[in-house]
């Protein structure tokens, strides 16, 4: 007999994590969520994952956004209203259809924050 819920993929569950991640007050993109859980230039899987997911889930995905920090649904529908009105609740505020990610992107410079400085290096082998 079948089980009643499928196990959900590694990939899958990789992105959920990094979804669970954000911050509140924060935002992500699709492709920097899909880079943060290995899977560079796997942006669409993101939206897949989101949508397949259900409200069960209880994913932050008000939190996610495309690359130039607008908004995936189209201005004016239910989705559109109800991710503007969240993102406000968080502190987070969209003009236009659009988040300024310079102010509430998540760690936008990734590189930076593993090699910049402060960070200490590895010992040497």
């Amino acid at each position: 007999m079948k089980p009643l819920r499928a196990e959900i993929p590694p990939e899958h569950a990789a992105i959920r994590r990094v979804i669970e991640s954000i911050p509140q007050g924060r935002v992500s993109s699709y492709g920097e969520i899909a880079a943060r859980a290995g899977l560079p230039g796997r942006a669409r899987l993101v939206g897949r994952v989101l949508g397949d997911a259900g409200a069960e889930a209880a994913l932050p995905w008000q939190r996610v956004l495309r690359s130039d920090g607008r908004i995936a649904f189209p201005p004016g529908t239910r989705a559109f209203r109800a991710q503007v009105r969240l993102l406000a609740g968080e502190g987070v505020l969209v003009r236009n259809g659009r988040v300024d990610l310079a102010l509430h992107g998540w760690e936008r410079d990734l590189d930076s924050q593993l090699w910049g400085p402060g960070v200490a290096a590895a010992p040497a082998n």
